[in-house]
């Protein structure tokens, strides 16, 4: 059976121990009572039924009466002084009480949940309270110790000792958790005839999640007597809500039945446990067996209880030091890389000219990035069309724009065709609108896992049937794991999160550039517009009144000029209608820039039938076939523009021709989704590749001025500027010496 069917399987199964509630046993352990006040005369609602045992009263004569009635606490002052305390808050202070004449002591625990203050007794020696030079001499040696060592393996190893000497325990181990909440022995100290459990890993089922959460509101867990028969508390419920009480934060708290038989299994009979907290987060326990039952005095425990918050503060620290190198180098790649993105031209192509940097981002073997339909792969990585297929699952998986797994089998079965290239991928999503993703890889790599004991041991049946009991064998057991790449670290992610937060930053900065250059280039085309416009108005007149003179020159004074003379007059006159012709051109083309489109529903068939209609006019005698691949659809544009764009298509398709059968073809075809593409194709001379794009540009002619019929080379770029304004846009294919083929889209196309 494989680990992740074991897992899966565990998964069902614990739902119904998640159920369970392991706050609310509505029982304790017996080397303590329990009472349960209500504010704020505080009157016992609730109370474990060994009372007798400990006061010699029975439980049932404390119920629903004040506590300074039952019972002469000489610290009822100090309790009342705790209620308006934080609920969650814990205290301790030592107590003595009189019954029968005789003193009994003990120490107090005290808690306040939501609705109760729970009191905690259990019984000491006498009332000489801890000073805090013993409690310091009992821990600072440790602290000392501890603090002296760098390494974190050491640092962990060092723990266990300390703990086991304090303790008298005879096993004591640092246990590490995974993500999956599974664990590792990290650290282990032990009496030598001990087998050790060092290196061994358990099953999340082990220690499953609810009793996970506890430990991360605990600071301490002990239990003296695994085999100890739970005292009940009584009533069972609250007379008023009918609920349970919540002990979670109860040191007393009864042992599940699963747990004790566990710990049985093991060969445990007493248990100390404390949590290790990192970043709020539980990072592992410091787990402590006795062979036979043991208890330790409170005083002990809260030695090891603090000693177990200075653990959690330094292991911070160790990790961090141990981390600082790969964080340091991780962050400096980050730096160059955004710092070349940020600098760049074109983001776009930025962000994949630099796939080394994008590679040590999170130290991965491979990168895919997506940008919209373009896929550019760099590393080792599957191909175009598996990237593909993992992108159409993965916004299914993204949670706050990143999602990692060192199995991607378990999400995605097909995986497993490309685990020598993908076991491992970590997703960061750029823009799910825009389908904007960097995806990183890793590649299979088989482990060896050395379990305590076969973890499958306590799963059984099949389907629905199953079962989850706690193993009997803990015996090593070894584990081949497959379909599994290295993990991605804490570091790694981090740094993925940040190249997404820098690369907004990066993108919101040259948005906001940007459009401050828009309205600047806006302003500045209405200034050159409007010269544009003035000048070609304000020109004209002087000019023709050149032509107008240089005229009446040639025909006053034509007869007494020589040939000469004539000649230099008459081309003077014919570059000044040029020129007209060059300023009329310039007046219509920063008209466009003013224009407001008249939109109307038009149909083509009629308006390429009045192009040919005024062609045919204008070009009579002239051989040339004209193809209407009819019906054309009808589709909404500015009528007047746009058979202006037609008539100069249909004029070059004629003027640059010459074949001695001349022919062009209009016609159209539907491109998805749902927009026409117009064509006029011709056999004339062709465009050179190079040529393909200075033909729409304003002046730009590829011929002499007397070779082919003359022109101001303007005609495609007004064509191309009207087609723009209509949110379309304009091409041509060609073959050199063979014709050539002009296409346009519309962007209103309703039809």
């Amino acid at each position: 059976m494989s680990q992740d069917r074991v897992e899966n399987l565990a998964i069902q199964k614990l739902s119904d121990y998640e159920n369970k509630l392991l706050n609310i046993p509505g029982s304790i352990q017996p080397h303590g009572m329990l009472i349960a006040l209500k504010e704020p005369e505080l009157k016992v609602i609730k109370i474990s039924a060994n009372t007798k045992e400990y006061l010699g009263i029975a439980a049932k004569r404390f119920l629903e009466k004040p506590l300074n009635q039952s019972l002469k606490i000489d610290r009822i002052k100090a309790i009342e002084d705790f209620l308006p305390e934080k609920i969650g808050r814990i205290d301790s202070f030592k107590i003595e009480i009189e019954n029968s004449k005789k003193q009994k002591y003990f120490d107090l625990i005290i808690h306040k949940n939501k609705t109760e203050i729970i009191l905690e007794l259990e019984p000491r020696s006498s009332l000489q309270e801890t000073s805090f030079s013993s409690f310091h001499n009992l821990v600072k040696g440790t602290i000392a110790q501890i603090q002296k060592i760098a390494n974190l393996r050491g640092f962990l190893e060092s723990i266990a000792k300390e703990v086991q000497k304090t303790t008298g325990f005879d096993r004591v181990m640092i246990y590490k958790f995974d993500r999956s909440g599974a664990g590792e022995v990290v650290a282990e100290a032990k009496r030598s005839p001990l087998q050790s459990y060092l290196g061994l890993h358990y099953p999340a089922t082990d220690i499953p999640k609810p009793a996970r959460e506890l430990y991360k509101h605990n600071s301490i867990r002990f239990i003296p007597n695994m085999s100890a028969a739970a005292v009940e508390l009584i009533p069972k419920e609250d007379s008023t809500t009918k609920e349970p009480l919540d002990l979670s934060l109860s040191v007393l708290r009864s042992v599940d039945s699963c747990c004790v038989e566990y710990h049985q299994n093991i060969g445990a009979a007493a248990l100390l446990v404390v949590p290790i907290i990192k970043e709020q987060k539980l990072w592992g326990l410091i787990s402590a067996h006795h062979q036979t039952p043991k208890y330790l005095p409170y005083q002990i425990r809260s030695a090891i209880e603090f000693l177990g918050k200075i653990v959690s503060l330094e292991l911070v620290h160790k990790q961090a030091r141990e981390e600082l190198e790969y964080v340091v180098k991780l962050k400096s790649v980050q730096s160059e890389f955004v710092k070349s993105i940020s600098i760049a031209d074109n983001f776009r192509d930025a962000l994949i000219n630099y796939p080394t940097h994008l590679l040590d981002l999170v130290g991965a073997e491979g990168v895919a990035v997506c940008l919209g339909d373009e896929i550019h792969l760099f590393g080792v990585t599957p191909t175009t069309e598996q990237v593909n297929n993992i992108i159409d699952r993965a916004d299914g998986w993204i949670e706050e724009s990143i999602f990692s797994t060192d199995s991607l089998v378990k999400f995605y079965p097909e995986a497993e065709a490309i685990k020598d290239t993908s076991s491992g991928l970590l997703i960061l999503c750029l823009s799910q609108i825009r389908h904007y993703y960097i995806l990183w890889f890793r590649p299979e790599v088989i482990q060896r896992v050395t379990w305590a004991g076969n973890p499958y041991e306590g799963i059984e049946g099949e389907n629905d049937n199953i079962t989850l009991s706690p193993r009997k064998s803990f015996e090593k057991w070894l584990e081949i794991v497959k379909l599994t790449a290295l993990p991605w670290r804490e570091c790694e992610l981090e740094n993925a999160l940040n190249l997404r937060n820098d690369l907004v930053s990066i993108v919101i900065k040259k948005a906001e550039e940007l459009a401050f250059l828009v309205e600047e280039l806006k302003a500045r085309n209405e200034e050159l517009d409007f010269f544009a416009y003035a000048a070609s108005h304000d020109l004209k007149e002087p000019l023709r009144g050149i032509c107008n003179y240089l005229t009446f020159m040639l025909e006053d004074y034509g007869s007494i000029l020589d040939e000469q003379g004539r000649d230099r007059l008459e081309t003077s006159i014919r570059l000044g209608k040029r020129m007209e012709t060059l300023i009329d051109t310039l007046f219509n083309f920063s008209r466009l820039g003013k224009v407001k489109l008249k939109l109307e529903l038009t149909d083509f068939n009629q308006l390429i039938d009045r192009v040919i209609e005024l062609f045919r006019a204008s070009n009579r005698g002239s051989d040339f076939e004209i193809r209407i691949l009819k019906p054309l659809p009808t589709v909404e544009c500015d009528r007047v523009l746009i058979q202006e764009v037609l008539t100069n298509l249909v004029g070059n398709a004629f003027k640059y021709n010459d074949k001695p059968q001349k022919w062009v073809e209009i016609g159209y075809y539907l491109e998805q989704p749902q927009r026409n593409v117009f064509y006029v194709r011709d056999n004339g001379i062709g465009i050179r590749d190079r040529h393909s794009e200075a033909i729409f540009k304003l002046f730009k002619r590829l011929h002499p001025q007397k070779k082919y019929g003359g022109g101001t080379g303007a005609g495609l770029t007004i064509a191309k500027k009207i087609v723009e304004l209509h949110g379309g846009k304009i091409w041509v294919e060609s073959t050199y010496g063979k014709g050539s083929t002009f296409y346009l889209t519309l962007k209103s196309n309703k039809f």
